[in-house]
């Protein structure tokens, strides 16, 4: 269910829930709105410019996880409105919608993506850039008669994303030979050699793509849910 909230200068929130919200949850709500007014209506009539449905806002992330913090369930989302007075108001079409009227369905998503199938894989691999070689483009072409279907756009680029030489390090983890000879150790062996010899302060290196070095204890501030006393505690960085 959308519950919506009229707070000062024309700002409405939308807040989405999956449960029932109590009226000591409602009491919270408003006070975190800035004593925002509770509205009973299920639809605002008017224009509104807000984000778009499709795309959760990282202030919503932020504002969902306080209500959490203060120990109301059940809430998915949280969008700002702005009311205008026509259709004619100026906003961000890349990341902002004019609505007329809010309603129930604001953070519905009915869209469905459209097939995009690739008559010649060879061609798209030039046109988008996708550094496909040609045994990756062969296996793309037999897949594709192996499941009697073309491929789509998206399978296309997600394939030569995971198969690429940053995911897969296929030359780095290669057969290393110079002048006819193959060396003991693979180019990737040779600089991972550094850390093995020399671990230093280093913790972790080389695995999923990231790495972590140890670093002195501090003192965090971190606010705790409101059934924990201790807003203080110490991490190992």
């Amino acid at each position: 269910m959308i519950h919506f909230f009229k707070a000062q200068n024309n700002l409405y929130y939308a807040l989405s829930t999956a449960n029932d919200l109590s009226e000591n949850d409602l009491k919270k709500l408003s006070w975190l709105f800035g004593e925002a007014e509770v509205l009973s209506q299920h639809e605002m009539n008017g224009y509104f410019i807000g984000p778009r449905k499709e795309m959760i806002t990282p202030w919503s992330t932020n504002a969902v996880e306080i209500t959490e913090n203060m120990g109301i369930e059940g809430i998915t989302r949280i969008e700002e409105y702005f009311k205008v007075d026509s259709d004619e108001a100026i906003y961000d079409s890349m990341l902002q919608v004019l609505y007329q009227d809010l309603k129930q369905d604001v953070f519905t998503i009915d869209k469905q993506p459209e097939p995009i199938e690739i008559e010649d894989i060879r061609a798209y691999n030039e046109q988008e850039g996708l550094a496909l070689n040609d045994d990756e483009i062969t296996y793309l072409e037999n897949l594709s008669k192996k499941i009697n279907r073309k491929l789509t756009d998206s399978e296309v680029f997600g394939f030569s994303q995971v198969n690429s030489e940053h995911c897969r390090h296929k030359i780095f983890n290669g057969t290393f030979i110079i002048d006819g000879e193959e060396k003991e150790s693979t180019l990737f062996q040779l600089i991972k050699k550094t850390t093995n010899t020399h671990r230093n302060k280093i913790v972790s290196a080389y695995k999923d793509n990231c790495s972590f070095a140890s670093g002195p204890v501090v003192e965090q501030f971190a606010p705790k849910t409101q059934d924990k006393s201790d807003y203080f505690e110490k991490k190992d960085i």
